[in-house]
């Protein structure tokens, strides 16, 4: 039997934003989302991090460092009794300055590549899962991957008008798009479903996200 997932970006989304880290104190969680990846997990998700990090094309740190952060972010989510299932990075970037890493992979979001990977490898149903990421590009490639999506609003994205990037719910917070996945997979909560950044305009027609045999329209 697959089982479901929530993927979650690293940077902007599981993790405050920080321009290329490069030490593992400079990750730090967001608060409040303990207890639902914890809720999450207990229900049978799989959490995976699906995480593009360019810096180690780009000579900004190791391998080695990337290990010793996600140690430190797992030592973190462990101590609020939650355990991630994997962690997927993509090392690579076309501007890079390492010639073994500077390429175009499908691997990068808005590649899907990882997910893809990470379905194979742990029998996931893609189909049944969520994506969530704090950028376009991360929308984009669990569309690709066909999960539904959820983008956390950092307000750094302007509104989507290719229907991949388009996200089928939009989130304030972390915390917000985990009490989405809460009210529409468990209807162990309420929570805003129609929530847009200020900042966006009419939206086009969303994806229509369906659970348990019903369907909730996206908000758009």
């Amino acid at each position: 039997m697959k089982h479901r997932a929530v993927f979650l970006d690293r940077d902007g989304t599981l993790v405050h934003p920080r321009h290329y880290p490069s030490r593992p104190e400079e990750l730090r969680l967001y608060d409040g989302v303990g207890p639902y990846l914890r809720d999450i997990q207990q229900a049978g998700f799989r959490l995976v991090v699906i995480t593009n990090q360019a810096g180690i094309a780009r000579g900004y740190f190791t391998e080695a460092d990337l290990q010793r952060m996600h140690e430190h972010l797992a030592a973190q989510l462990a101590q609020l009794a939650v355990w991630l299932d994997a962690i997927y990075y993509c090392p690579h970037h076309p501007s890079g300055v390492i010639p073994d890493l500077t390429m175009r992979c499908d691997c990068r979001k808005p590649q899907p590549g990882m997910l893809l990977r990470a379905a194979a490898e742990l029998d996931l149903d893609l189909a049944s899962s969520w994506f969530i990421g704090d950028i376009l590009d991360d929308i984009e490639a669990g569309n690709r991957a066909g999960c539904h999506t959820i983008l956390v609003d950092l307000d750094t994205e302007q509104c989507p008008w290719q229907p991949l990037r388009c996200p089928n719910f939009v989130a304030r917070d972390t915390v917000h798009a985990l009490r989405i996945i809460s009210a529409l997979e468990f209807s162990s909560l309420t929570t805003d479903l129609a929530y847009r950044p200020a900042a966006w305009q009419l939206v086009p027609q969303q994806a229509t996200v369906t659970t348990r045999g019903t369907s909730s329209e996206s908000g758009s």
